[in-house]
């Protein structure tokens, strides 16, 4: 089996909604009353564009309102068929739901649509159509429900399978205009949406001052502002030329509070020379048997512990069942399997496998054969898309294929450009593993492999924004070095080298500096702590 391979099985979106389909809530709707058609003209939307959508008038219990009130159907369909329904007090603001709403409302409206545009609610949808546009679909939830600084909340990840349903109809669109609206929550979905999708085809719109929506556009300025305000979108600023302004509020933010860093790998001594920013490309080397694998690994389970993020894993030398029984033993702490030491236990197991399953997607090929950087790439955009990774490692290199006619010079340089590009327009940082050429001893040693001592190409350091060798000096020791030898921004981190204790039980990596600090007396001050934080 060759593709993306979950370790449990995830929920098929597509089948859900289909068994939902036949138990589908049945309501009594008839055409829009003279109320309805008021409450929706007060808002700027004609009849025809009601009708247009389907809209129907229902008498319908609303939880908030407590009663059985007058009010509007807005029917979902996928394919033809009824799905559901969100249904909208006159009166009020009440909403409710026959069923579960799981994909986009309007869904069938994207027939080959060279365009798309995304919106957060159904009456933005009805105000769009309205000015021309068409292929028009808005979110079946409204807006996430958390968001922070830097995006979403981890906890909102699931809000996003929708996409999963139209993904060879935004395959296929050239231009996707993002309209959610323009206030934190809404402005966080926008830019997942675009980072699932890829900001190389989005467009973001710019609503007016005082306006937070395109029916709010509609009422204030009319439908010929509104038409102009989505007419004026801009591209996602991932490639190409732009203008100064694309980036105003970038600058604002590194005018007030600098470029502070990346995400903690989970040691303050490996932070001191490297943390992981989102759009950028790792290089990590080290001579067989190292442990650069087991240290990315680490990192990855770190990030998912202190932060929530998930991550895809291509890796050709680890089948699926023992990569995963060294996560649950990394982040457990205790060994997966018999040893001296007491091995986890059933309930610390079955932690274990949630915590990966939550946290870790895996590109698996078991059929002998290399794979090929394209298919690669695409099943990397599906994990973005379906399962919102924030990172993924590539392990190694060399069983990724090569055409016959490349020179791997070329080839590795134009491999590399197409992963940092891919890495930039998802927001996601990937770190590639690839072995250094046989290292020469010197002086019965041998030397920490660098960029320039990776196999076939010069491309390997100039490309990285990134690079870092693990390094065991001695392979009977649990020491092991980590060396910084390029850092392409200087707030990512910097050139030098620390070191980590691997515990071969757990396969898990420890801060070692308070180890050696007290290699002569073990046993610390009162008042000096250790700091060993995973």
């Amino acid at each position: 089996m060759n593709g993306i391979v979950p370790f449990h099985e995830r929920e098929n979106v597509q089948m859900h909604t289909s068994l939902d389909q036949h138990r589908v809530k049945k309501i009594k709707q008839e055409d829009l009353s003279p109320a309805a058609l008021g409450w929706l003209q007060a808002r700027g939307i004609k009849k025809e564009t009601a009708e247009a959508f389907g809209l129907k008038s229902t008498d319908h219990y609303i939880s908030s309102e407590g009663a059985v009130v007058p009010s509007i159907v807005f029917p979902y369909k996928l394919k033809g068929q009824d799905t559901g329904a969100k249904i909208r007090s006159i009166a009020g603001k009440g909403f409710s739901c026959t069923n579960p709403l799981r994909h986009f409302f309007n869904v069938d409206s994207l027939v080959d649509n060279d365009s798309v545009i995304i919106c957060e609610g159904e009456m933005d949808a009805l105000a769009i159509h309205q000015v021309g546009f068409e292929g028009v679909i808005s979110v079946p939830n409204g807006a996430v429900q958390k968001a922070k600084d830097t995006g979403i909340d981890p906890d909102q990840d699931n809000s996003f399978k929708f996409l999963w349903d139209v993904k060879d109809k935004l395959d296929s669109a050239c231009k996707i205009i993002i309209a959610t609206d323009g206030d934190k929550q809404g402005s966080a979905m926008a830019e997942e949406i675009a980072r699932r999708i890829g900001r190389d085809r989005c467009w973001k719109v710019e609503w007016p001052a005082g306006c937070k929506d395109a029916n709010d556009v509609l009422l204030t300025f009319g439908e010929e502002s509104l038409s102009g305000v989505l007419g004026r979108a801009k591209p996602w600023p991932i490639s190409g030329i732009y203008e100064a302004s694309n980036f105003s509020d970038e600058i604002m933010d590194i005018y007030r509070n600098g470029f502070g860093s990346g995400f903690s790998t989970g040691y303050e001594n490996v932070d001191e020379l490297y943390t992981v920013v989102a759009g950028q490309l790792t290089v990590v080397t080290g001579v067989p048997s190292s442990g650069k694998s087991e240290f990315i690994d680490q990192i990855m389970v770190n990030m998912a512990q202190q932060y929530g993020e998930k991550f895809a894993i291509c890796s050709f030398e680890n089948e699926p069942r023992l990569h995963i029984a060294k996560l649950i033993a990394k982040h457990v702490g205790k060994p997966f399997f018999e040893g001296q030491t007491q091995r986890l236990s059933q309930e610390e197991l079955d932690n274990g496998l949630e915590f990966v399953n939550d946290h870790f997607t895996f590109l698996y090929q078991n059929d002998g054969s290399l794979s090929s950087l394209k298919s690669i790439i695409e099943r990397l955009k599906i994990a973005v898309m379906r399962h919102g990774i924030r990172g993924a490692v590539i392990d190694p290199y060399n069983y990724i294929s090569r055409p016959n006619n490349v020179h791997e010079t070329e080839w590795i340089s134009d491999m590399l450009t197409q992963l940092r590009v891919f890495a930039q327009a998802h927001d996601i940082h990937i770190w590639f593993v690839a072995h250094p050429t046989k290292m020469a001893r010197e002086n019965g040693k041998i030397p920490v492999p660098k960029g320039y001592d990776i196999s076939g190409s010069a491309a390997w350091f100039a490309k990285a924004d990134c690079g870092l060798t693990v390094h065991r000096p001695d392979p009977e020791s649990t020491l092991s070095e980590v060396h910084l030898w390029k850092v392409r921004f200087q707030w990512v981190g910097k050139q030098g080298q620390t070191s980590l204790a691997y515990d071969r039980a757990t396969s898990r990596y420890r801060d070692n500096r308070f180890e050696r600090k007290y290699a002569l007396d073990d046993t610390p001050k009162d008042d000096e702590p250790i700091n060993c934080p995973f």
